[in-house]
């Protein structure tokens, strides 16, 4: 390891992002799946310096996927702003480890400001909590923690420090939008993957109230978590977050809300609705490599009662501070964390609440645009409304058995994917199989949902 490496390093870098970056918009999503096969082998005994293994890695990564750019509509994939992709090569060249003040006053003020300007960008109460995790799912397990606590309180039981003896099973109650990030939080904290009732009201998991109201009801006033869903991962659709907040208020319930992604309905009036209620939950979470547009990995966790987190995720070594200062360490899972705020920081500092409220409607008009271009054309099926990001649909061409169409969607799928020119995946929704693209990168322009209209119509009509 010599420092005379690094110039060479930076420059191979800067040429291979400018070389990415430049073709990134017209690119295939995946060039050759088969590059990465040529690393691998055992550990070199001798080292082939910092120039050659970067060269190596370069020439595999064909195999990575322009997940940045326009035409990824697989998941819920966003890209990456200018802002936030400068501001990502500096938290890598700074190395800070934004566990607390004293590992980093430049770490721990700008997400001391970064997670205000969230709670101001999503219309939160400015006295919550809040904490940067590395996405959804870590994001859900900081405010189940939070739930956890509290729910163990309510039986006389500090959980943390004792554990769940004495305890009984928790209950834990939501619709069938349920996401699976949520399922596998609630088996982290060990309120249990299986343990959650869900409430739908027909096949593809709308909410059933008033079921959910008779199983509070019968709780007799013993505490319950509710996981609301704000952005359903089928289809864009909401539960009726207010509703549920009403019900959490009546019956002394935690109410919880995976925002992941629709969490941002809440910036512009065309969506707002679909998001009201979410200020009077008691936790809420939204994904930032999603529709934030930073890059892997980020995501924010907000809590009505921030000490809760500070109960549940403190540390105490003689070793450690114990000063009043922002010490996000001790808000969450994490002690070793990467000073994530510098992306979230500069992305809002430069584009600002009216930035992302431009792109989200962008967005919103792109997943319009996708959904009528599907309802034209005579061999795809519309399969649920667009009310958000994300269409729901699937190639149903005139002649097909619906027995047949599951098989035939699933292999277009594949072929899709294959393909790659545009990217997206498949899903089930209400025991059909369908395409369910997501629209959240800021690079998304109308002739890439054309594109993929095209690809898909061009791929279905080979099989």
């Amino acid at each position: 390891m010599e420092r005379d490496e690094l110039e060479g390093v930076i420059a191979a870098v800067v040429e291979e992002a400018r070389s990415y970056l430049g073709d990134l918009d017209t690119a295939p999503v995946l060039e050759d799946a088969g590059a990465v096969s040529k690393l691998g082998g055992a550990l070199p005994d001798e080292g082939s310096g910092a120039a050659a293994a970067l060269a190596q890695l370069l020439a595999a990564s064909p195999s990575a996927t322009r997940s940045a750019g326009p035409r990824f509509f697989h998941f819920v994939t966003g890209g990456v702003t200018p802002a936030a992709f400068g501001a990502d090569w500096l938290t890598t060249l700074l190395d800070q480890n934004s566990f607390s003040w004293v590992s980093s006053p430049f770490g721990a003020r700008l997400e001391t400001v970064a997670v205000d300007w969230l709670k101001e960008l999503f219309e939160l109460p400015p006295d919550w909590g809040g904490v940067l995790t590395t996405g959804a799912t870590m994001a859900n397990f900081t405010g189940l923690v939070a739930a956890r606590r509290w729910w163990a309180e309510q039986h006389g039981i500090d959980v943390d420090a004792v554990g769940f003896s004495g305890l009984p099973q928790a209950p834990v109650f939501s619709s069938g939008y349920i996401h699976s990030s949520a399922i596998k939080a609630l088996g982290l904290v060990g309120l249990g993957r299986e343990n959650v009732r869900t409430f739908a009201r027909d096949e593809v998991g709308r909410l059933d109230r008033a079921g959910l109201e008779e199983a509070l009801h019968d709780l007799d006033g013993a505490p319950a978590i509710l996981i609301g869903n704000a952005g359903d991962v089928n289809t864009g659709d909401f539960d009726p977050i207010d509703e549920l907040a009403d019900l959490a208020e009546r019956y002394g319930a935690w109410l919880h809300v995976d925002g992941a992604f629709g969490l941002f309905a809440r910036l512009t009036p065309r969506t707002a609705g679909l998001a009201a209620g979410i200020e009077r939950a008691h936790s809420v979470i939204a994904d930032g490599h999603k529709w934030l547009n930073v890059p892997y990995d980020g995501g924010f966790a907000f809590v009505r009662d921030g000490a809760e987190l500070e109960r549940s995720f403190g540390l105490t070594a003689a070793y450690l501070p114990s000063d009043d200062k922002p010490n996000f360490g001790y808000r969450g899972p994490e002690a070793s964390r990467r000073a994530r705020a510098l992306t979230v920081w500069a992305t809002l500092r430069a584009y600002g609440r009216s930035g992302y409220r431009e792109m989200v409607e962008r967005h919103l008009d792109l997943a319009q645009r996708l959904g009528r271009r599907v309802e034209e054309a005579p061999d795809l099926e519309l399969l649920a409304p667009v009310r958000l990001n994300i269409v729901c649909f699937r190639f149903n061409p005139p002649g097909v058995e619906e027995s047949d169409l599951n098989d035939l969607n699933a292999r277009l799928g594949e072929a899709v994917l294959e393909d790659g020119r545009a990217y997206a995946g498949t899903t089930v929704y209400g025991g059909r199989t369908a395409l369910r693209p997501a629209i959240v990168n800021w690079r998304t322009r109308e002739d890439d949902v054309d594109l993929l209209v095209d690809v898909v119509r061009e791929l279905g009509q080979r099989l």
